[in-house]
């Protein structure tokens, strides 16, 4: 099926788009629009986050679960919100933990466009939610395409740094060959576990030092 997405990632994932899962996908989206239901994010950014940081670009994973439920709210990047919208508050605690580890001050934006930009692929592994229901798109195919995309980086690249914050996006350790990449854990920056190990972890601070080592240029993590 025909699929918009950027060129680099359409042609690194065209395998994906046959297989009968996608189909799937495609085929319940249609249907619970027919329906009536409202779908976060817009259509048009379902895919931002490849849209945003092209294959060749990506130095570094950041793992979500699924898109913000609420009105305006998700847009295509795991953890952002556009501009206008309040921080949730799983982005506050990034925030915070940012301004721990390197003095970054808490931004008055919760876009994380910039990030994208410069590599950081901001991947939710389930890519569409419906209004204020929370995961009722985790079934319906999503997470066999973000497992292949994840895997596709694994393979085809090297030296990215994943981070996986929470079981959720540890679970997805083992797509990873650890022996090109690097991963690094922390609890999830939700209000419930960010004081479990998610405050003090230098996540910000420690990637840019991989990418460093590498050649590469560090992120700039300010917003």
């Amino acid at each position: 099926m025909e699929v918009k997405i950027e060129p680099s990632w359409k042609e690194i994932l065209k395998n994906e788009f046959s297989k009968p899962y996608f189909l799937q996908i495609a085929t319940h989206l249609k249907t619970e629009r027919a329906t009536g239901a409202t779908i976060y994010p817009p259509g048009q950014l379902i895919f931002n986050a490849f849209e945003k940081t092209p294959f060749d670009k990506v130095k570094v994973v950041i793992l979500g679960q699924d898109p913000y439920h609420g009105p305006k709210q998700a847009m295509g990047l795991s953890f952002s919100v556009p501009d206008g919208i309040s921080a949730p508050p799983s982005l506050i605690n990034i925030f915070k933990e940012l301004n721990k580890d390197i003095g970054m001050p808490i931004p008055a934006t919760g876009n994380l466009t910039k990030w994208a930009d410069q590599g950081v692929l901001l991947l939710n592994a389930v890519l569409t939610v419906r209004a204020n229901e929370p995961a009722s798109h985790s079934k319906i195919g999503w997470m066999d395409f973000t497992d292949a995309v994840i895997k596709k980086i694994s393979e085809e690249k090297r030296g990215v740094v994943f981070l996986l914050w929470g079981r959720f996006a540890q679970d997805k350790q083992v797509l990873i060959d650890e022996t090109k990449h690097f991963v690094l854990k922390a609890a999830h920056p939700s209000p419930f576990s960010a004081d479990k190990g998610f405050f003090g972890c230098k996540h910000f601070s420690r990637t840019n030092e991989l990418l460093i080592k590498q050649g590469l240029d560090p992120i700039d993590w300010s917003l």
